[in-house]
């Protein structure tokens, strides 16, 4: 029984971990497991008994938390978005802009997927969507059924690391850390995980061109009456936006400046991004909109799709992320505005219906009721696991591990790695990084730096063969049956789960690699976060002393005044005495 008390910790994780192999759901393991130790502990002594009083305090917490608001105001958002048929006329538009180069529907594909996730954050609206609409023109045009699927699975997943993503937002609660930061934290590590995904469709483009062929002229559709494919006057109008975009955002900080009447030298990165980006989409619109207008047949029928149909997604990423990273509004009140924003997107596109409206409500309801019960349990379970000191049992367990912070690291991204297989993303966030982050911040690991690793390192459990979430929505689309194109009237034989699992795994190896460049360069994440100021005290109590006439404090390297001693008060009265009587002369005695 001694033992028992001793280990209770480690027995009371172990129990933990008996549970969800005997298949029990998650909160409901959580929660049990940490009632019975709970009540175990009262018996033997080892806990007070007022500790479980406590939980309902910890519950009701739980529902007064304004930052998970945020969850079901992006899940309706991308819910609206991919029922309105967003997905589709991207994926159509891009497919023909990038169609005519080998690999082009894959970096369409690519390009969507992260377009789709700044914008509806759900990995299962993504995958399905591109699924449905992407695959059935790769297989009919011959693409690799592994490549095809890995693109699609892989692309999906990147709403788990691109603003406005979930984890993200479960992650920031966990670690106690803001929103927009770890917001912008991500911001470019998820956007390089994009790059290196379309480098690996360009690099099998060069050596292996039969696997990623280029669409057949008679497949593209969006032409000119002389045959032509209307590029030059869409790169024209891409370079001018570029180039405008580019030269305000050197000039940002003197707009800046002019703006607030304050003189601002540096300007976030994040925020000179997007505001620049925002003008550039703009002039593009503008642009498009006069020439359709006044016919004046400047832009081709691609330059003017392609434009009309970005400008929609875009100008919901700056009302959700830019508002966010601007500081205007809090990240429950930009997921607000996106969710109202979609709506009136579905409207202007007379895609707005009842059943939709009813289908996304539905969703969004059972994702955030299973969140909060995960949530609930977790909650459970952490209040017991620390009143028997299982927090100091795991910083005594992971600070003793050789090579200090980057040993510590390494360990926990294979550990995640690792329960990824079996836990997905909201199981991992409640249960291993809760017990986590008080030993990384002990290490001196900034919590939002290691806030966006462990977000790209979960990313995987998406893509883990073979319980990847993301391959079984793919698998859920992907045709099991030969059939027969409607377009080309050939045969096409059916995608299988192998396939599909061999697909996977180039891109979770690239999303391993993420890690690792995260690891050995911080300022990928780093220089996305706001640059603190440091504060001179000396310079401040110097200019106070100024303003007030006294006489300058001596500065840091100055040497400090001795300490008073007893008797000095005495001194300095016998002083002030000895000038009241120089000035006024001496008492009578």
């Amino acid at each position: 029984m001694q033992f028992f008390i001793q280990n209770m910790a480690p027995i009371m994780f172990a129990g933990l971990i008996v549970f969800l192999l005997m298949g029990f759901p998650v909160a409901f393991s959580l929660g049990a497991c940490g009632l019975f130790f709970g009540f175990i502990g009262i018996e033997l002594g080892v806990l007070p008994e007022p500790l479980l009083q406590a939980l309902p305090l910890r519950i009701f917490g739980i529902m007064q938390n304004d930052t998970l608001l945020a969850i079901p105001f992006f899940t309706l958002m991308g819910l609206i978005l991919e029922r309105s048929g967003m997905a589709e006329d991207l994926l159509e538009t891009i497919g023909q802009l990038f169609g005519p180069i080998r690999g082009g529907l894959a970096l369409a594909v690519i390009f969507v997927g992260a377009l789709l996730a700044a914008t509806t954050g759900v990995v299962a609206a993504s995958v399905i969507s591109m699924g449905l609409i992407s695959l059935p023109i790769m297989l009919r045009y011959g693409y690799d059924r592994r490549l095809a699927s890995g693109v699609i699975a892989a692309s999906g997943t990147l709403a788990q690391i691109i603003p406005p993503s979930l984890v993200l937002i479960i992650l920031a609660d966990q670690l106690g850390r803001s929103v927009g930061d770890m917001y912008k934290g991500a911001f470019i590590p998820g956007f390089a995980l994009t790059a290196m995904y379309a480098g690996w469709v360009i690099v099998l483009a060069i050596f292996r061109p039969k696997w990623v062929p280029a669409m057949p002229v008679e497949a593209r559709t969006f032409r000119e009456p002389n045959g032509s494919g209307g590029l030059p006057s869409l790169l024209v109008l891409t370079a001018i936006t570029v180039a405008l975009a580019i030269t305000f955002a050197e000039n940002y900080a003197k707009v800046v400046s002019w703006w607030t009447g304050t003189e601002t030298t540096t300007v976030a990165f994040d925020e000179t991004l997007v505001v620049s980006m925002c003008l550039g989409v703009l002039f593009a619109f503008l642009a498009a909109v006069l020439n359709k207008v006044t016919r004046l047949g400047l832009l081709s029928r691609m330059a003017e799709r392609v434009t009309f149909v970005l400008i929609p997604p875009l100008l919901l990423i700056f009302l959700v992320l830019g508002t966010i990273f601007l500081g205007i509004a809090t990240p429950t009140e930009g997921g607000a505005m996106g969710a109202l924003g979609a709506l009136t997107m579905a409207f202007v596109r007379r895609r707005l219906s009842f059943s939709l409206l009813k289908q996304a409500l539905n969703t969004t309801t059972k994702l955030s009721c299973f969140v909060v019960f995960i949530l609930i349990g977790s909650t459970c379970f952490s209040l017991v696991f620390q009143g028997v000191d299982g927090q100091k049992w795991v910083e005594h367990l992971l600070t003793g591990l050789p090579g200090g912070a980057i040993g510590f690291l390494i360990v926990v991204n294979f550990l995640i790695f690792f329960l990824a297989f079996f836990l997905d993303f909201f199981e991992l966030s409640f249960i291993v990084v809760p017990l986590l982050a008080p030993v990384a911040e002990k290490l001196g690991i900034d919590l939002i730096w290691f806030g966006v690793l462990l977000g790209v390192n979960m990313q995987t459990s998406f893509m883990h063969p073979p319980f990847g979430f993301a391959l079984f929505y793919l698998r859920s689309v992907a045709p099991t049956k030969e059939y027969t194109d409607r377009v080309t009237r050939q045969p096409i034989a059916p995608v299988t789960t192998m396939q599909i699992y061999w697909g996977a795994v180039p891109f979770v190896l690239i999303q391993i690699i993420m890690v690792g460049l995260i690891i050995a360069f911080p300022g990928i994440v780093s220089s996305g976060l706001d640059k603190t100021e440091k504060i001179d005290l000396d310079k401040i109590q110097q200019q106070m002393n100024k303003d007030l006439g006294q006489p300058a404090a001596p500065s840091g390297d100055a040497k400090p005044e001795a300490l008073p001693q007893p008797g000095d008060a005495d001194k300095s009265d016998a002083a002030e005495q000895k000038k009241l009587d120089e000035l006024f002369g001496a008492p009578k005695k």
